[in-house]
């Protein structure tokens, strides 16, 4: 057994007595009836070296870790000019608050709050059709992963639209001040599909292995995006990438991160790997409540901090 492998062993099972405490997000339908006991850890090194433990192969929807992607393909598209119109701050609120767009005319802070992924997603609609959009970016996420197998969960997608009544409300407060361009129901279909792209941890932990390594793929060294947004989406994910509890998760993991709402997790540890975890149960700021003891544990066992 590698040594990888057994401190990715030695954290997962140091935590299992975590599993059964948390709510899964039941507002979404089609999340609710996951399994809510599941669990699975991977990671990938930007040596190629692998590492699993439990329910690491099976898929789940990866909800706003997909904002990573959003974000990746938006600074490729758009360079700099993005940041006109989403920012790049913290919000200390809820993701799916609307109090601070008052106040900042409209503006969403972060790309990783659901008003500024709606942003970007509005972004990567112009000029495209729903369908372009949404293929693309799933193309995206199957290049970055090296598998050409992941699909779009349909029912969690459509449960999650019948369901985005917030989202909407969202949308249409920004579009009165100009932030939204496209139709808001193109718009929420392209972010419910985006939301709902099914992986497995290890497919997860693959597919953001590029952050790890200055924008360029390790494995396929094919360049993904240039180095100094790589650095910057990592950056956004310290700060902003847990939502109001991205300063508790910086504090207990040290290492830039993106939770989702079906219980993932994946974190980049620069010039070294990334992981992804996955466990149902969320705690009371939407983020897996196991999936966040276990990478506790395995910072301490592996000693990687951003420090």
């Amino acid at each position: 057994m590698s040594s990888l492998q057994a401190q990715l062993d030695l954290a997962c099972e140091s935590i299992q007595h975590e599993i059964g405490i948390g709510k899964v997000a039941d507002y979404i339908p089609a999340l609710a009836r996951v399994p809510a006991d599941k669990f699975g850890a991977a990671i990938v090194t930007v040596g190629g070296e692998k590492a699993s433990f439990g329910d690491a192969s099976e898929s789940f929807s990866i909800q706003s870790i997909s904002k990573v992607f959003a974000i990746t393909a938006a600074l490729n598209r758009y360079e700099h000019r993005i940041w006109d119109r989403v920012g790049h701050e913290p919000s200390g609120n809820a993701f799916n608050s609307i109090v601070q767009l008052e106040k900042e005319n409209g503006i969403p802070r972060n790309p990783f709050i659901n008003a500024g992924a709606l942003v970007v997603t509005d972004a990567l609609l112009k000029d495209q059709s729903i369908t372009e959009c949404s293929d693309q970016m799933l193309g995206l996420v199957q290049q970055l992963a090296d598998d050409h197998t992941i699909t779009v969960d349909n029912e969690v997608a459509q449960s999650e639209r019948s369901t985005s009544d917030r989202n909407a409300g969202l949308a249409h407060f920004m579009r009165s001040f100009g932030r939204i361009e496209s139709d808001i129901s193109d718009v929420l279909d392209v972010y419910c599909r985006q939301c709902a792209i099914a992986m497995s941890c290890e497919q997860l932990a693959r597919s953001t292995l590029y952050l790890a390594n200055g924008g360029t793929d390790p494995i396929a060294e094919i360049p993904i995006v240039e180095e100094e947004r790589a650095r910057r989406i990592n950056a956004m994910m310290m700060l902003c990438g847990h939502y109001d509890a991205s300063g508790d998760f910086a504090h207990r993991v040290g290492l830039p991160g993106k939770s989702g709402v079906g219980g993932g997790i994946v974190v980049v540890v620069p010039d070294v790997a990334a992981v992804a975890v996955w466990s149902p149960r969320l705690n009371a700021n939407g983020n897996s409540h196991a999936g966040t003891a276990a990478l506790e544990a395995l910072v301490r066992i592996t000693k990687w901090n951003v420090l």
